[in-house]
């Protein structure tokens, strides 16, 4: 350990002199509290350091010593189902040591080292070993295998001691190689530095969220990255709520990176409470959260959104599919942008630091589908709330945002003002995930493209048609026009709407999803030609099927899929007895 001393003081950025042995992003213990930090920058006047407690009061002259290692998380058993700060702080346990707000200084284990856990060991002594290797298993919870597998970092070896089956604790070693590795039930990993792996994997499978306008009109992969920028009371935080509580990921991570308190505050009581839908059990279970809130720290914010990343990245190593939930990346921008100032660096558009793209990089290429040093896939989805300021899509953070993602899920403040959640812009999102996963959806349905290309060409004709719907109103129009305006309305409310609190309608399985668009643009297609033949508008509105229609997505449960085709073989019966109808009385 090295040892200086604070030579000057600047809010959560400190200098320090007599560290000339230390390294970049080296951790430190700042001050007469042992506040953590971590140094970002080394020149002639000092080391500058980042301090990620509040340091109020803190003095030049106060000690600084260097602990000689990068900032680092503990992973292992344990992690799931805990809270934790930015910088890995459990807070259920601090908070029962300095109460409802942090005191300076007040540390605590991030994982309990005195816990055992049941260890089922896989390796055999004599065993090769190598990065990934899987030692042995733990039952971290009910719903998670724990997979204990060789650091990224270990020497290939073969193995000369297992530790037979048994309860054991984190810091006890239970395998031991030729090559001098001692392999124990957690290990630590630099947050900075991303995971090897073996090699990228093509985004060719969705994560399935239940939500129709997402994974029918703007899919995600796998390992893909999702940006869901809008202003405030638009819906940011519950979508992706929803999103955690029902998408197919294994492993849920839940960043709230610079988010007000009260909201925070309804993440960490609502999420115990939320039952796994697919297993019935509590979604604590596999779901690790990070609270950093506004009145944090903010130089802990900034590094809220690397700790996320890393956990996520631990368990994709071990073959799951992990989902990160990063809100919002506009305050980790803000942050950057203050200490930034701090720093008095020049800065760039709006005041963001120029390296503000760069680190926006460095986060999102963190995600992927990969194949793990283990050899077997694993992936890391990252989806990212976005804050512009006045629901501005035009400022740094979101431009930046939208160069190194490939789906945008804009929210409409108009869409949210009407009651229609999710709030998502058909209009302005976009996804670039779907033709890797055309084949994923074939398998599903065939006609997922026909309808889905279908039906947005239909959403942009109402577009259009509403601009001269204000000016002259819709009674004007020709009947195909009216039509149009009818369909666009179908699709609104019978399918890209959806409410979180209904049994039924709250998850749709893929499957129901293709049928009820289908469904619609089948109505719309007989309903052309119908009015193309002569049949006036108001009848084809009068049909009964046409009601039934809206009703179908909260009536119609996952696992009773043959009620809709029923209901599309009665809008072709329904088009046939009007056009018989029709015909007779043209006859007459």
């Amino acid at each position: 350990m090295i040892t200086g001393y604070i030579t000057r003081v600047s809010g959560p950025v400190v200098t320090a002199g007599g560290l000339g042995g230390a390294g970049l992003y080296d951790v430190v213990e700042v001050g007469e509290a042992r506040l953590i930090g971590e140094i970002i920058r080394m020149d002639h006047v000092g080391a500058v350091i980042q301090v990620y407690e509040e340091n109020t009061g803190m003095r030049p002259g106060e000690p600084v010593v260097s602990l000689g290692r990068p900032l680092s998380v503990d992973l292992g058993p344990g992690l799931l189902g805990s809270i934790y700060d930015g910088i890995q702080r459990p807070l259920v346990q601090l908070k029962a040591a300095s109460g409802s707000f942090l005191a300076p200084g007040v540390k605590g284990e991030a994982l309990d080292r005195a816990r055992t856990w049941r260890f089922v060991p896989v390796l055999r002594s004599g065993d090769p070993v190598e990065p990934g290797t899987l030692v042995g298993l733990v039952k971290e919870t009910e719903l998670v295998e724990h997979r204990i597998l060789a650091p990224p970092l270990t020497q290939p070896g073969r193995a000369t001691r297992v530790s037979p089956e048994g309860d054991y604790i984190l810091d006890e070693i239970v395998a031991e190689t030729d090559s001098g590795a001692r392999i124990g039930l957690s290990h630590d990993w630099p947050v900075r530095r991303p995971r090897p792996c073996r090699k990228r994997l093509p985004p060719d499978e969705p994560l399935i969220t239940g939500l129709r306008v997402i994974d029918v009109l703007f899919p995600i992969s796998k390992g893909g990255c999702a940006a869901v920028p809008g202003g405030f009371g638009t819906g940011k935080t519950m979508t992706q709520h929803a999103i955690a509580k029902w998408c197919d990921a294994d492993i849920i991570v839940y960043v709230g990176c610079g988010e007000r308190g009260n909201e925070m505050t309804d993440v960490l009581t609502d999420f115990p409470k939320l039952v796994d839908p697919r297993t019935g059990r509590s979604l604590m279970e596999r779901t690790v959260l990070i609270a950093n809130t506004s009145n944090m720290p903010v130089a802990a914010r900034e590094v809220s959104i690397y700790t996320g990343i890393t956990v996520a990245e631990y368990y994709r190593d071990m073959g799951y599919d992990v989902a990160v939930m990063a809100d919002s990346t506009s305050r980790w921008a803000e942050a950057l942008r203050e200490l930034s100032g701090r720093l008095e660096e020049m800065p760039a558009e709006e005041g963001f630091p120029a390296y503000l793209p760069t680190r926006l990089a460095e986060f999102y290429e963190r995600g992927g589908r990969v194949q793990t040093l283990r050899g077997n896939p694993g992936s890391v989805s990252i989806i990212g709330a976005v804050s512009p300021p006045g629901g501005d899509f035009s400022e740094p953070v979101t431009q930046h945002t939208k160069r190194f993602i490939r789906c945008f899920w804009a929210l409409d403040r108009d869409l949210a003002n009407a009651r229609h959640y999710p709030a998502i812009s058909w209009i302005d999102s976009y996804s670039e995930y779907s033709d890797e996963l055309r084949d994923w959806w074939d398998g599903v349905d065939a006609d997922w493209r026909d309808v889905r290309t279908r039906a947005f060409e239909l959403l942009k004709r109402e577009q259009r048609l509403e601009q001269i719907v204000r000016l002259i109103g819709p009674d004007a129009l020709p009947d195909e026009q009216r039509l149009v305006l009818i369909s666009a309305d179908m699709i609104k409310n019978g399918f890209l709407q959806q409410n979180s609190f209904d049994e039924v309608d709250k998850f749709c399985v893929p499957a129901k999803q293709v049928l009820l668009l289908r469904c619609i643009m089948e109505f719309h297609r007989r309903a052309e030609a119908a009015i193309k033949a002569g049949a006036p508008l108001p009848r084809i509105v009068g049909l009964p099927i046409r009601e039934r229609l809206a009703r179908l997505k909260s009536i119609v449960p996952n696992d009773n899929l043959d009620e809709i085709r029923a209901a599309e073989k009665e809008i072709i019966s329904s088009f046939d007895e009007l056009s018989r109808q029709y015909r007779k009385e043209e006859a007459r």
